[in-house]
């Protein structure tokens, strides 16, 4: 009997998890990012924020990921609350910005819009990580986390004084990070950045259970798959994706106004995510669809974060990452530069 090479891909859809090759933490390979908690873009009340999270922990999501960046600590104080009392969620935050009392009334920051009224100073110290580290257990209600994230370490935030805080991280704050896992603080040690050089450089001097990636393996840049995917895979470093959409072009497709990084998207990037959604309609599926399910195919990938500030989004998140894409689909489209 000859046997067939299956026509569909299995899509890793699981919300109960896997163990990471080197850690303690059990991660789903779906998860949920709070971004949208802090007022991504536009205000949402708590009561929406509170639908939001329940409709995620009723289909079974349990991992959530926040930042005292995300609304300057209005993320994290949503989320503490909504998981006051609830058992079994695995929470990661990051560490790089202190929070302190707004001097002045702040109506937007960053793109967060109505954020919490803490102003921000950047800190990759020892000493600045434990400051960060104790506001957001306050803030999130936890004396534990689960895992801790070093918070955009790199030049695309920082610019020139990216190499001092470089510097500060790998002098002091990297051991800080090493005594809280050792003290059973937290259980996992991280990067969470949207570029793939600081990665490269922290992983040829340091050891870390997971990277955060947000649009650096996606359907419109590939960069992570060059060297650092198989980097993480050697060394048993988890992948977690973020930033599937890369701002929102593949979850809209190439209209008037996209945005591709946080900007709006060129013509060349416009013309690229067109011919991506004219290979998936051929197939009859959706070009969200392909953005979901993509990252996960790399066997570096433990996790993809969705985040939405509406609740029908996830049930239709979900439904795409479910959805079996045929293999000729995945050939045609890893073949499209």
């Amino acid at each position: 009997m000859t046997c067939r090479a299956p026509r569909f891909s299995t899509p890793k859809n699981s919300v109960s998890g896997d163990p990471l090759p080197a850690s303690p933490v059990t991660l789903p390979t779906i998860s949920f990012g709070t971004a949208s908690l802090g007022n991504l873009y536009e205000a949402i009340s708590d009561a929406q924020a509170r639908d939001v999270l329940q409709t995620a922990w009723t289909v079974g999501l349990r991992y959530f990921d926040t930042a005292p960046h995300y609304g300057r600590g209005l993320s994290e104080t949503r989320l503490g609350t909504f998981l006051a009392g609830r058992d079994g969620a695995i929470v990661s935050t990051k560490v790089g910005r202190v929070l302190s009392p707004a001097a002045a009334p702040i109506a937007e920051a960053d793109g967060f819009v109505n954020p919490a009224q803490n102003d921000v100073r950047y800190d990759y110290s020892g000493e600045g990580f434990l400051e960060s580290f104790e506001q957001s257990c306050a803030r999130l209600g936890r004396r534990d986390i689960d895992i801790l994230y070093v918070h955009d370490l790199g030049e695309m935030v920082h610019g020139p004084a990216a190499g001092r805080y470089l510097d500060d991280f790998l002098s002091s704050g990297y051991d800080a990070l090493r005594r809280l896992k050792d003290q059973g603080r937290i259980r996992a040690i991280g990067l969470g950045v949207n570029e793939v050089e600081i990665c490269l450089e922290i992983l040829s001097k340091c050891d870390l259970d997971l990277i955060l990636l947000a649009g650096r393996h996606t359907l419109l840049d590939r960069s992570a798959a060059v060297s650092l995917l198989p980097l993480c895979q050697t060394r048993g470093v988890g992948i977690v994706i973020g930033g599937v959409f890369n701002s929102g072009i593949l979850a809209t497709g190439p209209i008037d106004g996209a945005h591709y990084n946080y900007a709006p998207a060129s013509r060349q990037i416009l013309d690229q995510t067109a011919a991506l959604q004219q290979i998936c309609a051929a197939y009859g599926v959706s070009l969200s669809e392909a953005a979901l399910q993509f990252p996960g195919r790399h066997p570096a990938v433990v996790s993809t974060l969705i985040g939405t500030s509406k609740p029908g989004y996830i049930a239709r998140n979900l439904a795409g990452l479910a959805r079996p894409l045929p293999l000729a689909l995945w050939a045609e489209l890893e073949a499209t530069p």
